[in-house]
Formats: C-alpha cells, sequence, structure tokens
C-alpha cells in the first residue's frame, strides 16, 4: 500500500503545465503569463502604500559607505536593510542581495554571528554584498520576509496564514523586492545606476529571484542560484520548506516559464552538479526549456547557465564573470 506522499510523489509527476511557452506569439504569451502568474502568487491581495523610508544610521565599512534604512512595503509592515556603496565610483550598477533559508541578511554582510555562520558563508560564498562592492557594484541587503530581523517562528505558520488569505510567501518576497526599487528609484537615485538595478540570490533567495525576474522590468540582471529545477523533480520529489509553494502553479507553470518571462533581461542560472535537493539534471532541463524564449525573440546570449563543481552552494567567482562579461563593465 502507498503512502499519501508516496501516491502524490508519483502524481505529480504526471502534471502537465497547461500555460508553458513552447514558442509561437511570444508577447502575447508574456502578457497572459504573467497575469496569470500574479493572480498565483496573490498579487491582488498587496496594497501599495508610500514607503515611509527611515534612515536609521550611517557607517562605513571596508571600502564602502552603509546606510542602514526601513520602509514599509504594506501598512503596519517595515523592512530593513543595508545599502553599500562603493568607495571612489560614481553611482555604481546596484546589486539587491537576499539570502535564502539562512539566519538573515547580516550573512550577506559578513558579520556572523558564530562558528557556524563563518562557516556557512565560507562554504557557500555567503556574503553577497560584501562581493557584489568588490565587484565595483551597489549592494543592498534586504531581510526576506521570515528570515533574520523578520523572524518569529519557522515558514511554516506565516505561510499557511497567507494561505488562508488567499496570498503567497513568494508573493511578499517578490512585493517586497518591487517595492524596494521605489525607493531606490525615489530616495537613492544619486547613489546608483537606476538604469542598472540587478538581482541575485543562491537557495530560496534564487527563489525568490526567479520570480521577480519573471515580472519586474526594472532589474536589467539576475542571478538565481540552486533553485531553477522542475517543481516534479524539486520541490515536488523531496520535503521543502512551505515558502516554496505556490498552490496550483505546476498546473500552469514550470520554472523554466518564469525564466522565459523574464526575457530579455540578462539570466543566469546558477546550479551545483551535485545539489541534492535541486538535482542538475532537472535543472539542466530547466535551463534549455527556458531559453527557447531567449533564441526565439533574438537574445541567446543573454542567459547563461554556471554549473558549480559542488552542492547546494553559491558559486561566486562563476557567476560575477558571467555578469562582467554581460553588462561589459
Amino acid at each position: 500500500m502507498k503512502t499519501t506522499y508516496e501516491f502524490l510523489k508519483e502524481k505529480i509527476q504526471t502534471v502537465k503545465p497547461s500555460f508553458s511557452y513552447t514558442g509561437g506569439d511570444y508577447a502575447k504569451w508574456k502578457n497572459a503569463a504573467r497575469e496569470k502568474l500574479k493572480g498565483l502568487l496573490g498579487l491582488e491581495k498587496f496594497e501599495k502604500v508610500p514607503p515611509r523610508t527611515e534612515i536609521e544610521y550611517l557607517g562605513r565599512v571596508e571600502g564602502a559607505e552603509e546606510i542602514r534604512f526601513t520602509f514599509e512595503s504594506e501598512e503596519g509592515y517595515r523592512v530593513p536593510c543595508h545599502l553599500l556603496l562603493p568607495d571612489g565610483v560614481e553611482t555604481p550598477p546596484l546589486m539587491i542581495c537576499v539570502q535564502g533559508h539562512s539566519t538573515g541578511m547580516h550573512l550577506s554582510l559578513n558579520r556572523p554571528r558564530n562558528d557556524a555562520e563563518k562557516e556557512f558563508i565560507k562554504r557557500e560564498d555567503g556574503d553577497y554584498a560584501v562581493r557584489a562592492v568588490k565587484e565595483g557594484f551597489a549592494a543592498l541587503a534586504l531581510e526576506q520576509r521570515n528570515f533574520g530581523e523578520l523572524r518569529e517562528t519557522d515558514c511554516m505558520p506565516p505561510s499557511m496564514n497567507n494561505l488562508l488569505m488567499g496570498r503567497t510567501t513568494i508573493g511578499e518576497r517578490v512585493w517586497d523586492i518591487s517595492r524596494v526599487i521605489d525607493v531606490i528609484e525615489s530616495e537613492f537615485a544619486d547613489k546608483v545606476d537606476t538604469g542598472c538595478i540587478c538581482m541575485m540570490g543562491n537557495s530560496g533567495g534564487g527563489t525568490a529571484t526567479a520570480y521577480t525576474s519573471a515580472l519586474e522590468d526594472r532589474l536589467v540582471l539576475v542571478i538565481s542560484s540552486c533553485a531553477m529545477a522542475s517543481y516534479k523533480d524539486s520541490i515536488g520529489a523531496m520535503p521543502h520548506c512551505p515558502c516554496n509553494f505556490v498552490p496550483g502553479i505546476a498546473n500552469y507553470f514550470d520554472m523554466n516559464d518564469l525564466m522565459a518571462m523574464a526575457c530579455p533581461k540578462y539570466f543566469i542560472q546558477v546550479s551545483g552538479q551535485d545539489d541534492d535537493i535541486f538535482p542538475i539534471f532537472a535543472a539542466e532541463k530547466v535551463f534549455e526549456d527556458g531559453k527557447r524564449a531567449y533564441d526565439d525573440c533574438g537574445f541567446p546570449n543573454r542567459c547563461a547557465l554556471y554549473v558549480g563543481q559542488g552542492g547546494h552552494a553559491f558559486y561566486a567567482d562563476g557567476a560575477w564573470k558571467l555578469v562582467h562579461e554581460m553588462l561589459k563593465r
């Protein structure tokens, strides 16, 4: 007799997404697909409010000016951020850095609080913001919902509360990224190049990056690391945090469709050869299927897959090499 979970893992293998991009009129597909995705994420449940930005302190770190600020993303909900501005670079491009399932954005800033966090940063190239500054970018470290300073419990209770209201945790994270871009444009346009806003993240941060890239046209380049793989072979094949799940999405899309919706922005997919939760065979298939849109639209060189020779981690050297090649800066 099969267990319920065994039955469902087999069941999802038979699901065929009905809205996947397979060629044809790309612009028509993209417009319809984006509207469908917004509905699945529950974005119509969110209400835009003035950000009421508050700068909490100004400081210095090695090689950069630091601005700590918060803003209001929804009525009554504030999001903390750190903006690093590299020395000697006038209006640099901006990299928005989002951590995955971790203890918070302080890891991006290379501010470990214990030996385990030090090891995490070293093992997974987790100091995203610090590395971005070294690469000549301004870096925005943003606290994702349910992590770091915004964590009260694990993702399960808030994700389930969202479902009760027709919202999703992924939708919340996409919303926050779009709202922080509003803040950058309104409050910091004199400090960064608002015409070159980029985004990156690993694992849960890579997931947020992929979904945001599908909907947010103000992003020029994205790096989605260790998050791109078919639903049936990744989050539908093994236990994952509930924040990864969007009700009904497998009936319409797969991860390659997020990449397809991102066209023509630069899209870098990073995958680990030995990643055991986003397996390489499924990651490579998603990339090839997503690349079809780029090929059809005449932008074959605007997407790339970098495979790191290891497990579930960010591979900074390979990813940043591609960033500079694509942006030519």
